[in-house]
């Protein structure tokens, strides 16, 4: 009779001891678990033309959501003077034009790490104050003396696209302002300085209810092909493809279209 409460005892003893190692068994696991590292920091500079701003912009914030970590740059102007820029050293990895023969410059400089490629169109559009106080319909009524008219200058794409419908019109314009970027026309017309700019209709529909737009078929002769290609200068020449790739991607084509861009042809 003495010899079972000894037993009971020593069973209970052993359950203890065996209750302590199962304890230490199951926290083992929570106390090898580590934090995931952070994801690296990289940065894209990206150098677009100013007709992309709004385009881009929304297009660089998805795409660091995509890629945790990164933190893409913009660098937005005329393409003529990004174009400049690049070549005269400026630290970029992307590079987005608003028409071909600027991307040439940057080419024949041997600054491109890849062949550009096309990835949208623009088209022309007259932009008049919110309720076209000087009675503009046409491309020919800009070329009233009394419109107060603001292009591009013909360095800028936009600019150059103008020329090209006033030389095959016929139509002699007489600009009171040739801005270097397709934004300050329209910042003159927003403002009423203008009675007319020419835009491209992208500007015209991102600008909402401050402008009205007036397409001509004539600006069918001069659409802007936009190419868009990685840099040698590209601190990260792999984020710069992937940017480029993404672009060119269903996503951002889908939000390009909805801006207003055309399909690249």
């Amino acid at each position: 009779m003495t010899a079972r409460p000894a037993i009971r005892t020593a069973l209970l003893a052993v359950a203890a001891i065996g209750a302590v190692a199962l304890s230490g068994c199951s926290g083992t696991p929570a106390a090898e678990e580590t934090a995931s590292p952070a994801p690296e920091e990289r940065e894209l500079q990206v150098f677009a033309a100013a007709s992309l701003t709004e385009t881009f912009t929304a297009l660089a914030d998805d795409f660091e959501a995509e890629n945790p970590g990164v933190t893409v740059q913009l660098n937005f102007d005329g393409s003529s003077g990004l174009a400049t820029q690049i070549v005269e050293g400026a630290p970029a990895g992307v590079f987005a034009a608003a028409n071909t023969s600027t991307m040439d410059s940057v080419v024949a400089e041997g600054l491109t790490a890849a062949d550009p490629v096309l990835f949208v169109r623009n088209v022309l559009e007259i932009a008049v104050p919110a309720g076209n106080p000087a009675g503009i319909t046409s491309f020919a009524d800009l070329a009233d003396p009394d419109v107060t008219l603001v292009v591009c200058a013909v360095e800028v794409p936009c600019g150059a696209a103008t020329q090209k419908v006033e030389e095959s019109t016929g139509v002699e314009l007489t600009p009171v302002s040739e801005e270097n970027a397709v934004t300050d026309v329209l910042g003159k017309v927003t403002a009423g300085e203008a009675d007319a700019g020419l835009v491209y209709a992208t500007d015209v529909l991102g600008a909402g209810d401050s402008v009205e737009g007036i397409p001509f078929d004539e600006a069918q002769d001069a659409l802007n092909d936009y190419p868009i290609a990685p840099l040698t200068g590209a601190d990260d020449p792999e984020l710069a493809q992937d940017f480029v790739d993404f672009v060119l991607g269903e996503h951002a084509q889908e939000e390009l279209t909805a801006a207003g861009f055309l399909p690249a042809e």
